[in-house]
């Protein structure tokens, strides 16, 4: 990358990190708070009707990551006038899919109970979830701007204001959950903070944008809103595929093994959560440079070497990660909240499994929407979608959770795991995909050895309680890095990371 697009990536990707990392603390105090305050069905329900309104959020279709695709040209070029015609096909899509939403969800509102197989005594839980529709709707609305800002390469703006509210809203939902022990109140401050984030974000557009304020209607030509509809009837398939994997564990633990069951697995999802978002900011961060280096740049090789770069952080990461969590999910959980609210280490095994599967499409994905390849690749989402369901249910029935995890996990193998790395390699890079494949097993293979010595170190471990975790984590932080050190420091993608990483260093000085 140019100088200008890895300062903008190095910025977008402090700001998240920040940001994301007081996000995680404020949440834990909070989760603890809702606990304390309320009970395991309230958290359940909330899990629940997450799940339900990222399934009605299919009706973005992926309007967005198309959108965003089609300004990085024209902002590279400073065409104002295209910018502008984006941006007001997108504001008239995203008003029409709040609205959409909000009707939807008020529609099915009636019809939860076949959803929940053991209803919990909580009062008001068609008022609850219409809360959680309003909240969903709401966020459509204004909230187009924030990608202009994104696709600028200035993310860095808009997670400020993310985390900024999010804080506050965490700090005042505490306050209110002491006071008054009132889930719908905790609901109302949510979508106010909703409202008021869009507002603010909206206004800060309008300022770095001021041509967006300008009278006067600006159009795409024929052939512009041509390849928009063509990628946003691609990205329908991949937000289906998306959202049914990602949003379908909830409601079918909820249906097979009961909601109390969805209660202590939302506290490990808000862990994996919190490290998908964090990380995933990072490729956030870097896919709008990637986006201007595409757009900018006819240099394949170049590309290509930015992209191995790329995927061997992505490795390193949440290789990482996964291991730290084998390792520290119970110990973790069994201080924060009780031993009351812990899985069996099969179920943990398989949930990290699926965090490093989705973790090492980081790379791939982020390269795809720079390219903007949506299209050749549009049925694959659909196959994942059935596999996914049809073999948690058929596991979910014999096994109970692990089953429905281990579906997941199957439905990314058998397609995600092959087709897009594939799709990007013939499309985008014109190259073979072998050695994205070699790789892959190689970094596996050093995941799988260096996390079995990091578990058979953890196991000698005799202490228990807030000891026992300090000492395991230590081990998580020494093992794996010098084994990942040991096993990568001659390769290239280390060299081109520690160079990097370096100047920035001596920079800084």
């Amino acid at each position: 990358m140019k100088h200008g697009r890895t300062t903008k990536s190095i910025r977008n990707i402090k700001y998240a990190i920040i940001g994301q990392a007081t996000g995680i603390v404020i949440n834990f105090i909070n989760r603890m708070v809702f606990l304390h305050t309320l009970s395991i069905d309230y958290l359940g329900i909330n899990g629940l009707f997450s799940n339900i309104l990222s399934l009605l959020a299919l009706a973005d279709l992926g309007v967005g990551a198309a959108i965003v695709y089609s300004l990085y040209k024209p902002l590279a070029e400073k065409d104002n006038y295209k910018v502008k015609a984006l941006m007001t096909l997108y504001k008239r899509i995203y008003v029409a899919i709040g609205t959409f939403i909000g009707i939807l969800g008020i529609v099915i509102t009636p019809f939860l109970k076949f959803l929940i197989s053991d209803i919990p005594n909580i009062p008001n839980i068609s008022l609850i979830f219409i809360l959680f529709v309003i909240n969903s709707a709401t966020s459509y609305f204004l909230s187009y701007k924030r990608s202009l800002i994104i696709a600028d390469q200035k993310r860095y703006i808009t997670t400020f204001y993310r985390y900024t509210f999010f804080l506050g809203l965490n700090i005042i939902q505490i306050i209110f959950l002491f006071l008054t022990h009132n889930f719908i109140i905790y609901l109302l401050l949510q979508v106010i903070n909703t409202l008021l984030e869009n507002i603010f974000v909206s206004n800060k557009a309008n300022k770095l944008y001021p041509f967006l304020k300008e009278t006067g209607q600006a159009r795409l030509d024929k052939n512009e809103k041509h390849v928009i509809t063509r990628n946003i009837k691609a990205m329908m398939f991949h937000r289906i595929g998306g959202v049914v994997v990602s949003g379908t564990d909830n409601i079918l633990i909820s249906k097979l093994v009961g909601i109390k069951a969805v209660g202590i697995y939302s506290n490990y999802f808000l862990i994996t959560n919190a490290l998908n978002m964090v990380i995933g900011l990072i490729f956030q961060a870097i896919t709008a440079s990637i986006g201007n280096l595409t757009a900018t740049e006819n240099n394949n090789e170049k590309t290509i070497r930015i992209f191995g770069v790329l995927n061997f952080m992505g490795f390193w990461i949440y290789g990482f990660c996964s291991i730290c969590l084998l390792l520290l999910f119970n110990p973790f959980i069994e201080i924060w909240l009780g031993e009351d609210f812990l899985f069996h280490m099969p179920i943990i095994l398989v949930i990290v499994c699926n965090f490093f599967l989705t973790g090492m499409r980081k790379s791939v994905l982020s390269f795809r929407d720079a390219f903007g390849i949506y299209w050749n690749d549009r049925f694959k989402p659909l196959f994942e979608s059935v596999i996914n369901l049809v073999v948690s249910i058929f596991l979910g029935i014999h096994y109970g959770v692990i089953g429905i995890f281990i579906g997941t996990a199957i439905s990314t193998l058998t397609t995600c795991f092959w087709v897009e790395p594939y799709v990007l390699y013939k499309y985008g890079f014109a190259s073979p995909v072998r050695e994205y494949f070699k790789k892959y097993f190689h970094y596996t293979f050093v995941l799988i050895f260096t996390g079995i010595i990091s578990y058979w170190f953890s196991e000698q471990i005799l202490f228990e309680g807030v000891a026992g975790f300090f000492i395991k984590m230590s081990i998580c932080i020494i093992i794996p890095n010098l084994f990942f050190f040991l096993f990568f420091f001659r390769t290239v993608e280390f060299k081109h990371l520690w160079n990097v990483f370096s100047s920035m260093l001596l920079k800084k000085i």
